[in-house]
């Protein structure tokens, strides 16, 4: 099965759609308005059941197939966009000054509004399909909120499965794989705390800005010597401040940085290996110093039988050889992952093409990529819920 005829007859409409998202993103939990819009096209297109509010500001969908069963499944796209200043230069760049859709949930959410609508049109299947637009995907923990406000067992959902776009990755391919695809996002924030004093006198202080250098260096070592080379983590150290003149030793500086990781083992031990880092060279130096560990997203682990059921469906889009099932995990966020430990399911890249960046203030979606999606989340909606 190719592209949907259907689907390519919808790509102008659901591209006028995606750009008017685009021209009016809103963050986080506050998308009033991108929920709005989305409710209203779930009505017109004759969606079953529409609840709004789920996590605060989703929205549900619920289509009825025409026959007896009462198997769902979920089709998840994200609404939120990003706090930057856009400068694509496209007619229908952001409206708002400091807002942008720099990752796609435009080009997202009007796929799956393409797909809903051919779904309520169609209506192809036996059971019910639960199209699921979520805020605050980008640091908001907003698919940990529906799922918290009881989005599985309100809509009996058995299995879900999302879409991200990826660009340079070609147009008309995607990729995907079991386990592990995007990794748990976590960020620490350090404090170390010596004695101020003036720089000409070292010996008569605790200087916080050597001990941090220290910290940073040795932090390094986790992942070179402290995990197994074979399973990936990555510490980075993005944030060191201190001090306020050249010629003070200040008494405290701040250090921040993030982990990543692609198993729960290896994210209990880069937090503990930088807790015991940072404590004992502090406390070698004579200095004190504190570690805060924040915990994300967890892990985006794809389950084994539902990825193959993606994997099929997009190989009935796009060919065998247009779809990648090992490809390499990202160590990138995504919050999916709390839907994903709720119910089995599984997490697909679609090809974007050669463009700008994931956050990039270049990036805006490619219209091109809408049928593969709109078509994709058909096939999978009509496999899994067949007779």
């Amino acid at each position: 099965m190719p592209i949907l005829n259907r689907a390519a007859e919808l790509q102008a409409e659901v591209s006028e759609w995606r750009r008017h998202l685009h021209a009016n993103p809103e963050l986080l939990y506050d998308v009033e308005n991108t929920a709005a819009f989305v409710a209203a096209k779930l009505a017109e297109f004759g969606v079953d059941e529409i609840v709004t509010g789920i996590g605060r500001t989703g929205v549900v969908g619920v289509i009825k197939g025409r026959g007896t069963s009462t198997r769902a499944i979920g089709l998840r796209a994200d609404m939120d966009a990003l706090p930057l200043d856009e400068i694509s230069g496209k007619p229908w760049a952001s409206q708002v000054a400091g807002r942008m859709h720099a990752c796609g949930h435009d080009g997202h959410t009007a796929m799956l509004l393409g797909a809903a609508r051919y779904l309520a049109e169609t209506r192809n299947f036996n059971g019910r399909v639960v199209v699921i637009f979520q805020p605050a995907e980008e640091g908001g923990a907003g698919a940990l909120a529906m799922v918290q406000d009881g989005l599985m067992e309100r809509f009996a959902i058995e299995e879900v499965y999302g879409m991200h776009n990826m660009p340079g990755q070609p147009v008309g391919t995607f990729s995907i794989r079991k386990g592990g695809i995007m990794a748990a996002p976590d960020k620490f924030f350090i404090t170390v705390k010596g004695r101020g004093g003036h720089a000409a006198e070292p010996h008569k202080a605790i200087d916080p800005i050597a001990i941090g250098a220290q910290i940073v260096t040795n932090l390094q070592l986790i992942a070179s010597r402290n995990a197994n080379p074979l399973r990936s983590v990555v510490v980075s150290v993005t944030r060191f401040n201190a001090g306020t003149t050249h010629n003070i030793i200040p008494e405290e500086a701040s250090l921040a940085g993030t982990v990543r990781s692609l198993d729960e083992a290896v994210r209990d031990l880069a937090e503990a290996r930088i807790r015991d880092i940072t404590r004992g060279i502090a406390s070698a130096n004579g200095a004190e110093a504190d570690v805060v560990y924040e915990r994300a997203c967890p892990v985006t682990v794809n389950h084994a039988a539902e990825t193959e059921h993606a994997a099929r469906a997009a190989i009935d889009i796009v060919g065998r050889d247009q779809v990648d099932t090992e490809v390499d995990p990202s160590m990138a966020g995504e919050d999916f992952a709390f839907m994903l430990q709720a119910r089995p399911g599984a997490y697909i890249m679609v090809g974007h093409g050669n463009t700008p960046g994931l956050h990039n203030p270049a990036y805006d979606f490619n219209d091109d990529v809408l049928p593969y999606g709109i078509s994709y989340w058909v096939r999978l909606a009509e496999q899994r819920l067949t007779d």
